[in-house]
């Protein structure tokens, strides 16, 4: 599904360069679960930045479902990322001044969706996460694990082919991570391709795979996780 051929990110100003991908070569199959881990400053986040096509890499191929993506207009980009990819973020991301049911509508929006599929669409995955009754309800008025389940939900309604999750359990206590993380691997179990970025070897090791980072590079070594 993704193959990443040489990507290199380097962020320049006039005092300095930096560079946070160095020749990043990485394939992902349909229906993975992979978890890319390492320490912090590595390259973790600007890797799934990348995949994501929130930031486009400064060299190297990015193929995705079978299209080299990597000269591709940034219109082209959005669309390929409205249509079939879902992000789940450390900090949740939910716009407090929308209830929760207009968070979770958000990406049918932009998919132009009907306003009764959208209705029915919402109205499925809050009741999948479990939060149907907060339908109404403000993400302040809401404890993190409910905001994180809002942002499994947001990820999930729009049917993507690809989930990226950048940290999703970090601001969670135990519970409300195992929560999520039962979300995600039931996702991953219905064929969702799942990249996620996490510290914690517990949660790592429910991945199908895991990938280990140092100084923006993939190291040889990648270890199937137990």
């Amino acid at each position: 599904m993704i193959t990443l051929s040489g990507l290199s990110k380097v962020y320049r100003t006039k005092e300095m360069e930096t560079t946070a991908l160095a020749g990043v070569n990485l394939e992902i199959a349909k229906g993975e679960f992979v978890v890319i881990m390492g320490p912090s400053g590595c390259g973790k986040s600007s890797l799934l930045n990348a995949i994501g096509l929130i930031d486009r890499p400064t060299s190297g191929h990015y193929i995705f479902d079978g299209e080299d993506i990597s000269d591709f207009r940034e219109n082209r980009m959005v669309e390929i990322r409205k249509q079939h990819i879902g992000f789940i973020f450390q900090n949740f991301n939910l716009l407090e001044d929308l209830s929760v049911y207009e968070n979770v509508e958000l990406p049918l929006l932009y998919q132009e969706v009907s306003k009764a599929k959208r209705r029915d669409r919402v109205r499925e995955v809050l009741e999948l996460v479990g939060l149907e009754a907060r339908a109404k309800h403000r993400p302040a008025q809401l404890s993190g694990g409910q905001q994180q389940r809002v942002a499994v939900a947001r990820a999930v309604v729009g049917d993507p082919k690809l989930i990226l999750a950048d940290e999703p359990t970090g601001n969670l206590d135990t519970q409300n991570g195992d929560d999520v993380m039962g979300m995600l691997t039931t996702l991953n179990d219905e064929g969702v391709t799942i990249v996620m970025v996490t510290h914690s070897p517990d949660y790592a090791a429910k991945a199908t795979r895991i990938v280990e980072m140092v100084d923006g590079r993939i190291l040889d070594a990648v270890r199937k996780a137990a």
